[in-house]
């Protein structure tokens, strides 16, 4: 695919000093249905990526009583040098996990769940199957409920995939994180960034809505990002976000650069040019940011 007509956005951001650019500051949480939220995830023993990954938009959302359910404990089998979540030996899969997200989702009263897990390379399906039982007990106790899954890579195992397809979510959302430069930054093979294209690819072939998002602020190039639009959308990528990298801990990746709102605004059109039906652009946004907005301004769902 040639690269989009529109030129990159000029920089506004600024680099890294003391402190965060006034953009990145956000209210700490005060509204009642944010401690409704919590209240109900301790009840239920439910963990949320918005807690595990430390999310800036945690306040937002829970006060309009949306979450990113985490399933399979809050213990990830990786390292990744950018993600908050634990690391280590994570306890055996809850059989009875997929029963209480449902629960929750009824309780909340949601019409679009997003469900997501930590990696999970010590079980022989890396997890998939836990993903399709929860995926068909929230449909089963919430009919009319789009669900939408932040898978990991399954170890580009196909069938695992398949399996989660085959339940048929709403969207099948899978990150790619960064450039493929900026794989050994982030503690990632780069061979991982086309397992990440292939397992979009096999998703949009079992038709799927497919989406994924990038981190922006760890170095990367202008020409760097425009090829990643130009390989997600070669995948036939259908959704995108665009946020803002930022460092949780000390002993992860440094931020290179604060990019500015006006030039996510730029990069969002620029997105829109390479085809992706929807982008949600913002240096707080992050993988299920808006994400019930994007699905509902799309027609239709599985293809096949």
């Amino acid at each position: 695919m040639e690269h989009s007509p529109r030129t990159a956005p000029p920089e506004t951001g600024r680099r890294p000093e003391n402190s965060k650019p006034s953009w990145l500051k956000v209210r700490l949480p005060s509204h009642s249905n944010y401690f409704e939220v919590a209240e109900k995830l301790r009840g239920q023993r439910l963990h949320t990526i918005c807690q595990s990954a430390r999310c800036p938009n945690i306040g937002e959302c829970w006060s309009e009583r949306t979450a990113t359910f985490l399933i399979l404990g809050d213990v990830c089998t990786r390292s990744c040098g950018f993600c908050a979540v634990t690391k280590g030996i994570p306890q055996p899969p809850d059989e009875d996990e997929p029963r209480r997200v449902a629960e929750a989702v009824a309780a909340f009263g949601l019409s679009h769940v997003v469900l997501t897990s930590v990696t999970r390379d010590d079980l022989s399906d890396c997890g998939a199957s836990a993903f399709a039982r929860t995926v068909a007990a929230v449909k089963d106790r919430n009919p009319g409920a789009r669900v939408e899954v932040l898978i990991p890579d399954f170890q580009g195992q196909e069938q695992a995939l398949e399996a989660v397809i085959a339940v048929r979510p709403d969207v099948v959302n899978h990150n790619l994180e960064v450039p493929e430069r900026l794989y050994p930054h982030i503690r990632r093979a780069p061979a991982f960034y086309h397992r990440s294209l292939g397992v979009l690819s096999l998703a949009k072939a079992k038709g799927a809505v497919t989406k994924s998002g990038l981190m922006l602020g760890l170095g990367e190039s202008e020409a760097e990002i425009l090829q990643a639009f130009s390989d997600l959308r070669r995948v036939s990528c259908d959704l995108l976000t665009l946020g803002q990298y930022l460092q949780p801990r000390r002993d992860l990746a440094s931020v290179n650069r604060y990019h500015s709102p006006e030039e996510f605004k730029q990069w969002r059109l620029i997105a829109l040019d390479f085809g992706f039906r929807a982008v949600e652009a913002g240096p707080l946004v992050r993988s299920s940011y808006h994400a019930r907005r994007m699905a509902e301004g799309l027609s239709g769902g599985f293809q096949a």
